[in-house]
């Protein structure tokens, strides 16, 4: 029975990678039905991206890949293409996000599984439940902020958790939370920062006749909003929008944004290169 196998590889760029990774696979029968490169100029890095058929397992794929990746100084993974990644999902009181996230889950056009949804606030328990995924809600005050994130660790490490979500979770995480997720949590906020802050930027940006309305989804680092960027939506708008028509605009692209970079990261789309990222969309 054959494997769909997704290979993503990043070394020092050099003559020859190319080759031998296509070589190795050729040494298995393996059909090569995608493949994607970019060497940066910027780090001297490079990127690939393989999907592969073939007549083995992705073990052995990744053993007959191991001599290529030592002899280029290179990391290289390997996954079932299609694979749900397990995915933990981190809110606050704002609905448009999460439910994006969960519908395509439960459509089966976002490959992630969501064992459990985590909240500051209760109020989004039932629609979590109309999903059929756990929910649990934590007051996250100055003094319970470190058991939240604790329990956050907790998710990640008993769950196996791969991936987590911020899908408007209105709360900084603390720099040890986004050191220990490092890669593996993404972030999404509307386009105006850091022009327009605060808790009403749709209406800062009413009021000054804004024309493009966007949202960017980004890894998270310690560097509030400022982490490595996956996605950027925008839309034009004009002046006879209000500022809640420019609100409920900019939860559609935040929810779109939001749900195709998770996509890529599941499909293993999103490689990074320093404090940018390499996506192969």
């Amino acid at each position: 029975m054959s494997n769909h196998c997704v290979v993503t590889f990043t070394c020092p760029d050099g003559p020859g990678i190319v080759h031998a990774i296509s070589g190795a696979i050729v040494t298995m029968n393996g059909n090569i039905t995608e493949s994607q490169q970019y060497s940066s100029p910027d780090t001297g890095t490079f990127f690939m991206r393989v999907q592969v058929e073939l007549d083995s397992t992705p073990q052995d794929l990744k053993t007959i890949l191991a001599p290529v990746a030592k002899r280029f100084d290179g990391q290289v993974h390997v996954d079932i293409v299609g694979r749900a990644v397990r995915t933990l999902i981190l809110v606050s009181k704002e609905p448009h996000c999460l439910n994006a996230l969960l519908s395509h889950e439960r459509a089966g056009t976002l490959p992630i599984t969501v064992p459990l949804v985590l909240s500051n606030h209760p109020d989004l328990g039932d629609l979590t439940r109309f999903y059929s995924v756990d929910f649990e809600s934590w007051p996250v005050v100055a003094q319970s902020k470190a058991d939240f994130e604790a329990r956050i660790r907790d998710v990640v490490v008993t769950q196996d958790i791969e991936l987590v979500v911020l899908a408007r979770y209105m709360q900084i995480l603390s720099p040890e939370l986004c050191d220990f997720l490092a890669g593996r949590a993404v972030n999404i906020h509307h386009s105006f920062l850091p022009g327009f802050k605060g808790a009403n930027p749709y209406r800062q940006a009413h009021a000054r006749g804004v024309k493009l309305i966007g949202a960017t989804a980004h890894f998270v680092t310690a560097d509030l909003d400022e982490g490595p960027i996956i996605e950027q939506s925008i839309v034009r708008v004009d002046h006879s929008k209000s500022a809640e028509d420019l609100r409920e605009i900019g939860a559609d692209i935040e929810a779109v944004a939001l749900t195709h970079a998770v996509k890529m990261y599941a499909q293993h789309r999103i490689l990074l290169d320093g404090v940018r990222t390499v996506v192969f969309d």
